[in-house]
């Protein structure tokens, strides 16, 4: 299948050099249009496909031209050509100047699809990942750059890439920092507290004041299994628990267990029910409170969502206020991971780690889940280190986020079956009595309770539109926030920085619209973070201030070990 020239479509005429480009591309178009004929009832109109003919060799007849002007006529504008010795080499500029025209009309391509809509988006994923893995930059023998220092210095970035790429070899993943220079509970994680409860699933930690006074309502942190807790928790200057202790809350955090062969058969039910539950009762007996403050992040979110609506059909209502950071409950629009999730692949992973499987059970090793969000951002989170680890022998820097972001965590696969089947395949948890959760029809209407719901407008995990659904979901009062940056990036942005921006309704407790974009429509823009605004509505529902308690725990509940405690130093 030649994509460029579809039967019927004239020939057109070509400057010197361009039918060479015009080849290069249509080889890469074949192995496009091999996707497109093994996906049936896809294609692409013969006038957006002559267009796009026309388009490709205009822009390549102009390359050819301004590459015979001289030296420094092309600059290709990409940031992995930025370094001077991609201009500066004719061949080099011409070579990056190319894949990027060839890269763009594979865009083209792919985005003019016309068909089933989540075979045309696998399609897009696939040239997306084809794109980042041919850039030149990738290679030796084409990254000018990389040679440039193979030869400054004698050979002995070479070596060091090679050494670097052995080293990563042996621990089974790409070295995205430094992990050297990090440990958990040292420089990371170091906020002071004691772990007070444990059990199979999880560590309760509570976190030393730094007020006299805190509120009476205790905060609990509920973060994503999926991930470590010490997210919230980097280093003292992005803390989110540093900066809501400083505020005046006694906090509680769940620390996962990163789960082996013992937990190989936990499920959804266990870890709402043991997990949980059992954090939000502990929270409350230590402190004394008949509610809590409770936030769920990722994951963590529609966990306690679902375990907060769960036992309101028992009649309890442990939370006087929900926190939803980045957060699904209506799983209708998962972005990019939807191309992931089809019956067939959900139907191999429960006959393989289901509870149905020959085992009972099995584990979702943690890092092939971190790879698989790391080639959602391929470019960034993958060839980026290719090149800096192995071709120029550069170490990673240290960055704490980073650090975590390797630091991965199994899943039992009932649990994570579980999960994709009713959430990314069928979206039940919305559907009221769909599922049923500990023994109750699930109704997530009975989150009827003030709730703060927070986006990232460039979220590729958590689209920020899926984050608004949730509005729709939840009842009480509702405040929506939005973001800028991404999944991580987004929310782990403390005041002091100054960085980013996000958005707010005109009036906070104004009625929220069906629609994100017609929120987006009437929201205004404020410099900096959105943690003073989460800091204020929270403070409503804190209740008043007491005398900060002396000791953590109490007689049922005495301090275990010290913070971040054992189970979140566990590796996958």
């Amino acid at each position: 299948m030649n994509l460029l020239k579809p039967a019927g479509l004239p020939t057109l005429p070509t400057a010197p050099g361009v039918s060479t480009m015009t080849a290069a591309v249509e080889a890469m178009g074949r192995s496009l249009g091999t996707t497109v004929q093994s996906l049936a009832g896809l294609s692409v109109p013969a006038d957006e496909m002559q267009r796009i003919q026309q388009e490709y060799v205009q822009e390549a007849t102009a390359l050819w031209n301004k590459s015979l002007e001289g030296q420094d006529a092309l600059k290709p504008a990409d940031k992995r050509f930025a370094a001077p010795e991609w201009s500066a080499h004719p061949a080099a500029a011409f070579t990056a100047s190319l894949y990027l025209l060839n890269a763009r009309t594979l865009r083209r391509l792919a985005d003019a699809l016309q068909g089933d809509d989540k075979a045309c988006e696998r399609v897009r994923f696939a040239v997306q990942q084809w794109v980042a893995a041919s850039s030149p930059s990738n290679f030796l023998a084409l990254n000018p750059e990389a040679l440039k220092k193979a030869i400054d210095t004698r050979g002995s970035s070479l070596t060091q890439g090679v050494q670097q790429l052995m080293h990563d070899l042996r621990q089974g993943h790409l070295s995205q920092t430094d992990e050297s220079v990090f440990h958990v509970g040292q420089n990371v994680a170091t906020s002071p507290g004691q772990v007070v409860f444990e059990n199979a699933f999880f560590q309760l930690i509570e976190y030393a004041p730094l007020t006299e006074k805190v509120y009476e309502r205790p905060f609990l942190f509920v973060p994503p299994c999926i991930n470590k807790f010490y997210i919230l928790d980097l280093q003292p200057e992005n803390s989110v628990v540093r900066y809501l202790v400083s505020q005046g809350h006694r906090v509680f955090m769940v620390s996962w267990v990163n789960p082996d062969e013992s937990l190989a058969q936990a499920s959804w039910d266990d870890y709402i029910e043991q997990g949980v539950f059992e954090a939000l009762r502990v929270t409350r007996d230590i402190s004394g409170a008949d509610q809590v403050n409770a936030l769920g992040f990722c994951v963590g979110g529609t966990m306690l969502g679902t375990a907060l609506a769960t036992l309101a059909a028992r009649g309890e209502h442990p939370a006087a206020s929900l926190t939803l950071l980045t957060a699904f409950l209506d799983f209708s629009q998962t972005g990019i991971m939807d191309v992931f999730v089809d019956e067939a692949m959900v139907r191999m992973r429960e006959m393989t780690m289901g509870p149905d499987s020959p085992k009972g059970g099995g584990l979702m090793r943690g890092g092939d889940l971190a790879a698989t969000f790391s080639f959602l951002r391929p470019n960034d989170l993958v060839w980026n280190y290719v090149v800096g680890n192995y071709l120029k022998g550069e170490p990673p820097p240290a960055f704490d986020l980073l650090y975590w972001n390797s630091d991965s965590t199994n899943l039992p696969g009932p649990f994570y079956t579980w999960y994709l089947r009713n959430t990314y395949l069928e979206n039940k948890l919305v559907q009221p009595g769909a599922v049923t959760v500990c023994g109750e029809p699930l109704d997530l209407s009975r989150l009827d309770l003030p709730t703060f719901i927070y986006g990232s407008r460039e979220d590729h995990i958590v689209p920020w539109e899926s984050a608004y659904a949730s509005t729709q979901v939840v009842r009480g009062p509702r405040t929506f926030v939005l973001g800028a940056s991404g999944h991580i990036a987004g929310v782990i942005n403390p005041p002091e920085k100054k960085k980013r921006s996000h958005w707010v309704s005109g009036s906070l407790a104004q009625a929220l619209p069906d629609s994100a974009s017609a929120w987006l429509d009437a929201a205004e823009e404020r410099p900096g973070s959105w943690w003073p605004v989460w800091a204020d509505w929270l403070a409503g529902h804190a209740g008043r201030q007491v005398p900060a308690p002396k000791r953590p725990g109490n007689r049922t509940y005495p301090p275990i070990e010290a913070a971040p405690g054992r189970y979140v130093l566990r590796k996958a």
